[in-house]
């Protein structure tokens, strides 16, 4: 006998979240296992060890390109076959809301918004970065933080951080803001208001980052996951106002573009300006 599907709230809640964070690992764990993959099967089929050109060239295909950009597409495109399964499996009313993720050329109106977001961004890490060496100064002692792939690649090859600068406008902020902004803030934003909207999408970028991170203390990790948490709330924060995933996309990409590009120019400068770009580059 047929049962009448029902409202039940705080499982459609549970299920939004587990969703939305199981998207943005998979995304991330996806892109990681193929780079894997591809870099072994390289390494195996011809005996040669890539250059750090052409491991940052298969980390944009397969993590931000196929990884990001192509599960959230994928999510996009499945959601209407997905749904009805998922509603019919808990015996769950629909609420025929489709899913979608705005996209359009940015207003003058979302232009500045673009323009705020990067300062707020920038921003956020440079007080940050201020904030840090006083509570070391303070302790005395110095608060050992982890490194990304990125910035260690850029440290021992700085040339490749000149590809770095444009991939970040161009697949890096589009391809994570895809999945983190369009897919998961938007599947959380169906069942949450706008606070928990923004935070929850939020948290799961900056701890998934922390896998990520190379080396450092619990206590500096934690610090680095912490800013990165203030800067993604940003991007979030964006993404809600303007209703437009351009703009988060292109807020993340020059954020990406401006620590990269002042890396470089520390690295080719002096150590002291490079270690203090480091210290505020760990939130990338």
């Amino acid at each position: 006998m047929a049962t009448t599907p029902r409202e039940r709230p705080r499982l459609q809640s549970a299920i939004a979240v587990v969703a939305a964070f199981g998207l943005g690992a998979g995304g991330l764990l996806l892109g990681f296992v193929l780079l894997v993959l591809a870099t072994t099967g390289i390494r195996l089929a011809t005996d040669i060890s890539l250059s750090g050109f052409g491991f940052l060239v298969l980390s944009l295909i397969f993590i931000q390109g196929i990884g990001c950009a192509g599960v959230a597409l994928s999510y996009y495109k499945l959601r209407p076959v997905i749904t009805p399964r998922v509603r019919s499996l808990f015996n769950i009313a629909g609420d025929g809301q489709p899913f979608y993720i705005p996209v359009a050329v940015p207003s003058l109106r979302q232009v500045g918004m673009v323009f705020a977001g990067y300062v707020a961004a920038i921003g956020w890490v440079m007080f940050s970065g201020i904030i840090m060496t006083a509570i070391q100064n303070i302790r005395g002692q110095e608060i050992q933080t982890g490194s990304n792939a990125a910035a260690e690649l850029g440290r021992s090859n700085p040339e490749v951080l000149l590809l770095l600068i444009p991939a970040s406008i161009l697949f890096i902020g589009p391809g994570e803001e895809l999945l983190f902004r369009g897919v998961v803030q938007g599947r959380i934003r169906e069942r949450f208001s706008r606070v928990p909207g923004i935070i929850i999408p939020s948290l799961f970028f900056a701890a998934l980052h922390f896998v990520a991170l190379v080396g450092g203390s619990l206590l500096g990790n934690l610090v680095v996951v912490s800013i990165l948490f203030g800067t993604t709330t940003v991007f979030g924060v964006a993404y809600e106002y303007t209703d437009n995933i351009v703009v988060p996309s292109l807020i993340h990409g020059l954020y990406n573009a401006t620590l990269f590009t002042l890396l470089y120019v520390s690295l080719t400068l002096s150590d002291e300006l490079t270690q203090q770009v480091l210290l505020s580059f760990q939130a990338l």
